[in-house]
């Protein structure tokens, strides 16, 4: 069975990922972080949904980017926007976007995977987001899959790395009808920027509203409780 690292963040993305991963039969090792984020509910809805699935090993990883500052995720004198519509924020990159995170995952993933002997490692990267956030983009994805295997023993020595973004190119409503198909509990995810520290969402920020949209487009009601 081939081995994987899958990173786990608690919300649909990488909840759908995971099942992917299930699905086409890996063994999984699965890795999240608690890098000082506003929304640490986060992590407990990580450790509550991958007891559905045969997870081999599953590290938390205490990073702390709160010191980078300007980013609505990481500090809290910054507000985390709200909007009436997930058309509002545009192609800008908004202000919950946090310094290089996506770079200090992957490489953290990449050490674990080449400790472990996995070849393959999973991020639920996709279309909605790499309209904003620019370390979401396939060419990124990319680069770093040809960096990883330029600079680590595994790669130089011919076991090639892969970075899989498997819903790369789906839109929030495709993940969720993927991950309805495969069975995925989305009751146990979070997406809110801005939860209350009960764990409901605020319904306001644009990972909330392109959620709400996307349950909607399926037709069906999204499973969590909003304020």
């Amino acid at each position: 069975m081939k081995k994987a690292v899958v990173l786990v963040s608690g919300g649909i993305d990488s909840s759908t990922v995971l099942a992917m991963v299930k699905r086409d039969g890996y063994q999984i090792y699965a890795i999240s972080f608690d890098y000082m984020q506003r929304q640490i509910i986060e992590l407990s809805k990580i450790k509550q949904f991958i007891k559905n699935y045969n997870v081999s090993d599953h590290r938390t990883i205490k990073i702390d980017l709160s010191g980078f500052k300007g980013s609505a995720l990481t500090d809290s004198s910054v507000d985390v926007p709200k909007y009436k519509t997930d058309k509002e924020l545009g192609e800008d990159i908004p202000v919950t976007y946090v310094p290089a995170r996506n770079t200090i995952f992957l490489s953290y993933a990449l050490g674990y995977a080449e400790v472990i002997g996995a070849h393959d490692i999973f991020i639920g990267t996709h279309m909605t987001d790499y309209a904003n956030y620019p370390d979401c983009r396939p060419e990124y994805l990319k680069s770093f899959e040809d960096m990883a295997n330029l600079a680590t023993a595994m790669g130089v020595g011919g076991n090639k790395i892969k970075i899989h973004a498997p819903i790369i190119h789906m839109s929030k409503t495709e993940i969720v009808a993927t991950g309805l198909k495969l069975g995925v509990d989305y009751s146990s995810t979070i997406s809110c920027y801005d939860p209350t520290e009960e764990g409901e969402s605020c319904g306001k920020c644009h990972s909330c509203l392109t959620r709400l949209k996307a349950f909607d487009e399926n037709g069906i009601n999204d499973p969590i409780a909003y304020t």
